[in-house]
């Protein structure tokens, strides 16, 4: 903005005169704050844009705008005092109750803006509009209306019979007032409507000067440029004989630069005439520049974009304030918005400071809820007398548009600058007073087409036809050269604002839970009337039309008031009969002159009748007497002498009360100049309340026959899209409610943790949502919240299952000593999906920040999503240069080399026990199957493996890896039978090394069971040598699953047809420098049948087994880190040792390699006397469960039912290597210790045996616990 004074010396000696004073080198060309159209820093209330800057700055690109607001995601659960609102009430109690040292949480609707971010244009105030109430025009019924942004700056409020126009923002109604600070007569404090405490004389002093103390109001300087509406007031106070009665308003206008009283630094006025949509240019000295900065500074944390709803009792001490956070664009979710509200905790105080028309809304649907209050609740609410009206096309120039730039010597000045007092009448209801007034430059281009469709009320008589052909002129002028003309009919518009008294008699009511304001009969009063005649008297005599406002003309006679007062009034007697709070604000329980301790209205809707001039002074006044008399009760010391020096609003607070959070965390992790998203979903459900059920479908069921409903109404912000996706944990920050039968229910969730596509350690090719966070009830209690989304191959080539895989979330809630509460499912109902991507919302410096923010974010979650719904064509994976770290094990012991009486050599490990308290030491062998060695029973990466567990059980490991495993000799080729022999030299060496050769424990599995009972029926393994046997898949009877089955009965043999094309060795192992063959093959093998969709993967080692053996393992049941080395778990299988295993398996017994049957009576009568002990995987599809289960009926049959003699066990959910290489087997490997416990005679007492195996309870695979970790300002643990 730029002008020149026409009194240039003194106004500069006048800016000289302060010391503090920043003086541009060339006063006349200054640029002062001029930036831009001030648009909204972002959608979201606590990030930054470019702007408020301390000293002059032409360049708006390298400005930046303080934040003393926190995210809410950081709000905490309980404070000291809560103030609803932030305007002039709101404010003064933040102050002053953070300067007597307690804890403050201010909320406030609105969002936070600094000069530099208020609308100048009309597209960017149209944007800042919400409309709600009643529509009722002329001679119709009205109709409700709710549009435009709920956190916009503007709030218009339709009403019958008057219009109430309000302010939403962190300052209120403060950012958008005319700053005029008038102390109102005495007359009018006298009235028998206010309590006795207000009418003795100098009740309010102490206020009033506490408020010009801070807010420092001044009247427009003598020494500055003239402006055309004041000077034209003046003259028409001369019109109507009151010259004397002219005045120039005190107002909180800055007219120097400097620090203000609270230590912020202001900028002078450059007159711009756009105080009502807020000031970019610094000067205007609202509630955030003086009470709630300095709250900020005495350690209150403020929050923007929460809508409070009502007010509970505490069931301990204080109130439960619930309010709606509009942040992450929750409102998109309609239904949900006002049904899961957010809550805060106010120990001692809640100071309502929300305006009239929202604080009397708060009480009326808290009294509904059952705070009980006085029937005077949401009456006699006042207009304060306010009327709009237009002196339209005088015969000289007003220039009362506001602009951004005035021109050189045409500044507009502040919006209200002057007044006619007419408050010279006896009786005090006929007082009023006349201001002039200023259009904001964002609806310049609207006066001309509303002032020719709005019928004057009044014109001037006798017009000559000079006269009329001048009219007619300036109106051209200003339809076809702009508002701005400067003769046109616009800039020859004075605009009257006019106080006075009315009624006291409308009303706010609740229907629908909506508010309905009405002020029937306001316009059509007799004062009015009055009112109106002088305007016209004024306008005429200056050749112009007096015009009604819009909502007079077209509205029934409506009037639009700026100054709704009342409705939670002061009551004149101290009883709820004759108002609804004491005269200190407090709140009336209905009940004679009882009033709720610590719940308190500073706010105009206190006032208890109209002031007849603007109430910004009393309504402070009031709320400094209010908080001071009230603290003193509570023998709080408000330290009102300390001064704060120049404010850092970029750095921390001088005097922080509670310091366990980063003061500074916001410009740090929620800065817009990054590229974040954010986004709202809602997930309704049901969960089981109880530890009894364990399964998720079955607790969902069982909560949904007990209507057993809940609802996670939860928003996540991610405030740098880049390193989400870059990080392997894809972290984002989750804040909402979570709703359920839970006593204490509606939970809140602040700075949760959300993990979006963070692959799954458990299970291979699987990707999980992770939701995960502590929430607390409005009871104190702490629940931990565990959710899981899980996506994988089971989605494969499902529109269905991708959807469900997307949208079902499993619950688990745990109390903090980590018992369980409950589990159940919830879901995103399709419904809700549309509003869910309504609410995505990137952020960023820039337009195109914004959409390469979400860009970036859709592709990701695109690409995840397809990954699944493609999984049999992702590319394959091989084994690379870098595996995952292998867990921390104890290494054998002791590895031995076996030689068997053929001359083959083997290893053998040994492991010691680790656990053992004295007693005799048992011997247990374990052999593993074909291809592979001792890791599938000593996998380092799992937590707790086999070996782990026997050992720590008290029993001496030993592991064989047979001839046909990971040895130097397999490629040789060799049958299961030829490995018996390796069998028989372990338990040879075995014997040989102990100091007293005894009987031995043999656990074998699969080939390696083979070659052990192939032994046993041969003669081969004396028996004698054997104290009891665990059976692992197969032992007698190799009948093969569904797929081997079919291989093997082809016209020619796979092994054959292998053999001639490849060789008599097949590695497992293959990579992308493969042969043709051997790529091919791969290819090929991403087809091959391996049963449901979950099953399949993206290893092509894992494809190789599987066409080898069948599918060795249900990958739920394998870990990521165990899948992704399969080549170190397997070698390869010779032709030679697969022809032999499918002979057995087509004849479905033991065969020698001459194709002779060994099972045979008086061979299995060998066995008769060891302890068998046989299971199998329901889901193994190597060999069939039939094959344990066929061996179990035939020696039952041939033994009796002996109790321990032979036992059968068949696992679910488990497949064949599953049973060994999960650490959720350890289920498995229990039941195993407790039959070799029993042979071998140990005796434990109960649970004895798992403790300190650092297995997880139930035998579930284990998850990691975040419940412990908190999140770092960036949103990282």
């Amino acid at each position: 903005m730029t002008y020149k004074p026409e009194s240039t010396p003194l106004h500069r000696r006048r800016l000289l005169a302060d010391s503090s004073v920043v003086i541009p080198p060339d006063l006349e060309t200054a640029t002062f704050l001029n930036r831009g159209n001030g648009a909204p820093r972002s959608n979201t209330s606590h990030e930054r844009h470019r702007g408020y800057k301390n000293t002059c700055n032409p360049d708006p690109q390298n400005t930046r705008y303080p934040c003393i607001s926190r995210p809410v995601e950081f709000i905490r659960h309980t404070y000291d005092v809560v103030v609803i609102g932030s305007g002039y009430g709101g404010g003064v109690a933040a102050s002053r109750m953070a300067r007597g040292r307690k804890s403050v949480c201010v909320l406030e609707r609105g969002k936070e803006r600094w000069p530099g971010e208020y609308p100048s244009t009309f597209k960017a105030a149209k944007d800042e509009f919400h409309t709600t109430g009643d529509f009722v025009p002329e001679g119709l019924h009205g109709a409700p209306i709710e549009q435009g942004n709920p956190t916009g700056l503007f709030h218009l409020i339709a009403g019958a019979g008057q219009y109430a126009f309000v302010g939403n923002g962190l300052g209120g109604g403060s950012l958008i007032n005319a700053n005029v600070f008038l102390r109102p007569d005495q007359a009018t404090l006298n009235l028998n409507e206010w309590p006795a405490e207000i009418r003795s004389q100098g009740s309010l002093d102490n206020g009033y000067r506490r408020a010009e103390d801070m807010l420092e109001p001044e009247t427009y300087p003598e020494d500055f440029p003239e402006l055309h509406k004041l000077k034209i007031l003046e003259e028409q106070a001369n019109i109507l004989g009151l010259g004397h009665r002219f005045r120039r308003v005190p107002q909180t206008t800055r007219f120097k630069h400097g620090p203000n009283n609270t230590g912020v630094q202001m900028q002078a006025s450059g007159l711009t005439g756009q105080d009502s949509t807020g000031c970019n240019d610094g000067s205007k000295t609202t509630t955030l520049v003086t009470y709630l900065s300095d709250a900020w500074n005495w350690g209150a944390e403020l929050f923007c974009e929460c809508e409070v709803r009502y007010i509970q009792k505490h069931p301990e001490e204080g109130y439960l304030v619930y309010f709606a956070w509009h942040g992450c664009k929750r409102g998109k979710f309609k239904e949900q918005f006002y049904h899961n509200l957010m809550w805060v905790h106010a120990k001692q105080f809640v100071f309502l400071g929300a305006g009239t028309i929202g604080t009397s809304e708060i009480m009326l649907r808290s009294k509904q809820l059952g705070l009980r209050m006085s029937d005077r609740v949401g009456k006699n609410i006042s207009g304060n007398g306010d009327l709009l009206s237009f002196g339209y096309n005088l015969d000289r120039n007003v220039n009362s548009l506001g602009r951004e730039s005035p021109l050189p010597g045409f500044p507009v000045g502040p919006t209200i600058t002057g007044m006619i007092d007419c408050r010279d009448k006896a009786n005090a209801f006929d007082r009023f007073v006349i201001q002039e007034g200023a259009s904001p430059g964002a609806l310049a281009h609207l006066c001309q087409p509303m002032m020719q469709i709005l019928p004057p009320s009044r014109s001037p008589p006798g017009l000559t036809i000079s006269k009329r052909v001048r009219r007619f002129l300036s109106t051209l002028g200003s339809r076809v050269l702009g508002p701005y003309y400067a003769h046109g009919s616009v800039e020859k518009t004075q605009i009257y604002l006019v106080m006075g008294h009315d009624g006291n008699q409308a009303s706010l009511t609740l229907k629908n839970d909506k508010p309905h304001l009405d002020f029937l009969g306001v316009g059509r009063s007799e004062y009015i009337e009055k009112v109106n005649s002088l305007l016209a008297k004024i306008t005429n005599g200056m050749g112009g039309d007096l015009v009604d406002n819009l909502y007079y003309s077209a509205l029934n006679k409506g009037e639009i008031t700026v100054h709704p007062i009342g409705g939670m009034n002061m009551s004149s007697d101290g009883t709820a009969s004759r108002g609804a709070t004491t005269h200190l604000g407090e709140v009336l329980t209905g009940d004679g002159s009882s009033y709720y301790d610590g719940l308190i209205v500073v706010d105009g809707a206190a006032v208890p009748t109209s002031l007849g001039i603007n109430p910004l002074a009393t309504i402070t006044a009031l709320a400094e007497r209010s908080v001071e008399l009230v603290a003193g009760k509570r023998g709080i010391k408000i330290d009102y002498d300390t001064r704060n020096g120049l404010l850092d609003l970029w750095g921390n607070p001088q005097y922080p009360i509670m310091d366990d959070q980063p003061s500074a965390w916001e410009p740090k992790g929620m800065s817009n100049q990054k590229k974040g998203i954010e986004f709202t979903e809602v997930m309704k459900g049901f969960i089981h309340l109880g530890n009894d059920i364990d399964d998720f479908e079955v607790a969902a069921f069982k909560a949904e026959s007990d209507c057993a409903l809940a609802r996670l109404f939860l928003s996540v912000r991610i405030p740098d899209t880049e390193k989400f996706i870059s990080s392997s944990e894809h972290r984002g920050i989750a804040t909402g409610t979570f709703s359920s039968g839970l006593p204490g229910s509606p939970f809140n969730i602040l700075r949760g943790d959300f993990r979006l596509f963070r692959t799954d350690a458990n299970v291979p090719d699987q990707s999980n949502m992770i939701y995960e966070f502590d929430m607390v009830g409005a009871n104190g209690d702490t629940i931990h919240f565990h959710g899981q989304k899980n996506l994988g191959p089971s989605s494969a080539l499902s529109p269905l299952e991708t959807w469900k895989a997307t949208s079902t979330l499993y619950v688990t809630l745990k109390a903090q000593d980590g018992s369980l509460i409950g589990k159940g499912i919830l879901h995103i109902e399709a419904s809700d999906l549309l509003d869910e991507l309504r609410s995505l919302n990137p952020t960023g410096s820039n337009l195109l920040a914004r959409c390469q923010s979400a860009l970036m974010f859709l592709s990701y979650f695109l690409r995840q999503v397809l990954r699944a719904f493609l999984a049999p064509f992702i590319p394959l994976e091989y084994p690379g240069k870098k595996t995952p770290e292998d867990l921390p094990k104890v290494a054998a012991d002791e590895i031995i080399t076996v030689t068997a009486d053929d001359g083959v050599q083997t290893k053998m490990r040994r492991w010691e026990p680790t656990a053992n308290e004295g007693g005799e030491i048992f011997d247990v062998l374990m052999i593993p199957g074909a291809s592979v060695d001792h890791n599938i029973f000593a996998l380092p990466t799992i937590k707790t493996n086999a070996i782990e567990y026997f050992t720590a059980a008290g029993y001496r490991c030993w592991v064989l890896t047979p001839r046909f495993g990971i040895t130097p000799v397999a490629r040789v080729g060799f049958s299961a039978f030829d490995a018996r022999l390796d069998v028989l030299a372990a338990l040879s060496a075995i014997r040989n090394l102990q100091s007293s050769p005894s009987k031995i424990y043999v656990i074998a599995h699969c080939v390696g069971s083979l070659a052990f009972s192939l032994g046993l029926m041969d003669g081969k393994i004396p028996t004698s040598w054997i104290r009891g046997i665990t059976i692992s898949q197969v032992f007698l009877h190799p009948i093969p699953g569904l797929i081997n089955y079919l291989k093997g009965g082809l016209p020619v043999a796979p092994t054959t047809l292998f053999s001639a094309l490849a060789g008599d060795w097949l590695n497992f192992t293959s990579s992308t420098h493969d042969t043709l063959f051997q790529r091919s093959l791969n290819q090929l093998l991403r087809f091959y049948p391996v049963g449901s969709a979950a099953e399949i993967c993206a290893s092509a080692a894992c494809h190789r087994l599987s066409l080898v053996y069948g599918r060795l393992w249900n990958h739920a049941n394998l870990n990521v880190a165990t899948h992704a080395q399969l080549h170190r778990w397997f070698n390869g299988v010779s032709m030679t040792t697969l022809a032999h295993l499918v002979s057995m398996s087509r004849a479905e017994t033991l065969l020698s390699p001459t194709g002779v049957d060994l099972v045979t009576e008086s061979n299995i009568e060998r066995l008769r006397d060891i302890p068998i002990f046989l299971f199998s995987g329901k889901e193994n599809v190597v060999w069939r469960a039939e094959s344990t289960l066929k061996s179990y009926t035939v020696l039952r049959e041939r033994f009796g039912e002996g109790e321990g003699r032979v036992e059968r066990m068949q696992f679910e959910g488990r497949g064949h290597l599953d049973c060994w290489m999960s650490e959720g087997a350890v289920e498995v490997w229990e039941a195993v210790r407790r039959r070799v416990d029993g042979v071998c005679g140990v005796r434990r007492e109960e649970g004895e045996g798992d403790v300190g195996m650092g297995l997880n309870d139930g035998g579930g695979d284990v998850r990691e616990d975040y419940s412990s970790q908190k999140l770092s300002p960036e949103g990282e643990l």
